[in-house]
């Protein structure tokens, strides 16, 4: 039987180069081609559907998707490139000797440095994510992505003039939000399971230059966590517009409820945290202590946070933790009020 000549013989997977391995992979198309169907489809539906979705609920849902989106992107964006950049260029040894050892010690630490990223929470998901990837203690980075959003100087700026007659509402916000991601971490250290959130590691293959590591790390981040925003985004639109007003006007009056309402209507709007306090200073019926609780949990629990803890931590972990959160920011939020406010 003849033999086979060299030029007829399969070559191995591994000795193609990555052009030639894209070419026989036809998986490798599948991304581009689907985008490619996906903004023509969504060209076709503006152009032959826009003329018949003119109700004004359906409006409504459309602009505050779009709202969610568009706020959100920029900062997703800026803590992926973080996320990144803390992968690629920062060394784990950084974060044993900037942080305390003992990881209760570390948890205050490391939710004071929350506040040097002026970010939304969408942009400190995919940091804490990269903090756990270089050796971070987990309750350490929780506290961070707790308490990043919460109180940086855009926010608390924005706060300050959103109530210009009440400055008190500016620390009571940076008090009640700092104490919650503290709790958070220290509870999270004492009853949390390694299972329950398993740390991300990211390791560079040998001889990748670090402008590689950054670059795919970045779109691995960017491509995974944009699409749990969206799905978040889609929940949040829908909520808001299924929520009657008569029901938070009717809520105000009832000191313990308003309080509960607002937090619960902080989870379902999902502001992005640099404009939830001109959103909360416009509930004029409601009591400070009602306002403070949506500041307070708004940038902590919300649905595009919550999907998105689900998609980088997973959904063992966005269960758990996302209730805890909550629970601790209503209290704190009644103890702050009740002293601050």
């Amino acid at each position: 039987m003849a033999q086979p000549s060299i030029a007829d013989r399969p070559v191995p997977e591994s000795d193609l180069s990555p052009k030639a391995r894209t070419r026989r992979d036809p998986g490798g198309f599948r991304l581009p081609w689907a985008l490619i169907v996906l903004v023509a489809l969504l060209a076709a539906g503006r152009l032959l559907l826009a003329p018949y979705l003119t109700h004004p609920a359906l409006q409504t849902w459309a602009t505050v998707f779009a709202a969610v989106c568009v706020q959100a992107l920029p900062f997703l964006a800026l803590g992926v490139a973080l996320s990144a950049a803390i992968t690629a260029f920062v060394p784990a040894s950084f974060w044993t000797r900037a942080l305390p050892r003992r990881t209760y010690a570390a948890v205050p630490v490391a939710g004071v440095a929350g506040a040097v990223l002026p970010g939304c929470e969408c942009a400190s998901v995919p940091v804490a994510s990269g903090l756990m990837a270089r050796g971070v203690a987990p309750p350490a980075a929780l506290a961070f992505l707790l308490a990043s959003p919460a109180i940086n100087p855009v926010v608390l700026v924005a706060t300050a003039v959103a109530f210009p007659d009440d400055p008190s509402m500016v620390l009571a916000r940076f008090a009640a939000s700092l104490t919650v991601a503290v709790l958070a971490g220290w509870i999270w250290a004492r009853f949390g399971r390694a299972a329950w959130l398993p740390a991300p590691r990211r390791t560079a293959e040998a001889g990748q230059a670090r402008a590689g590591v950054f670059l795919d790390a970045m779109r691995h981040d960017l491509l995974h966590a944009g699409g749990f925003l969206v799905v978040g985004a889609l929940a949040a639109a829908s909520l808001n517009v299924m929520i009657p007003r008569d029901w938070l006007t009717a809520a105000a009056g009832v000191p313990v409820v308003s309080v509960l309402v607002l937090a619960l209507l902080a989870v379902l709007l999902s502001i992005c945290s640099e404009a939830d306090a001109f959103v909360a200073a416009s509930f004029t019926a409601f009591s400070p202590t009602a306002k403070l609780a949506f500041l307070v949990v708004g940038p902590m629990v919300d649905l595009k946070l919550i999907a998105l803890q689900a998609g980088t931590f997973g959904r063992a972990f966005a269960w758990r933790f996302a209730p805890l959160t909550l629970i601790l920011a209503i209290a704190v939020s009644f103890v702050a009020g009740w002293v601050l406010l």
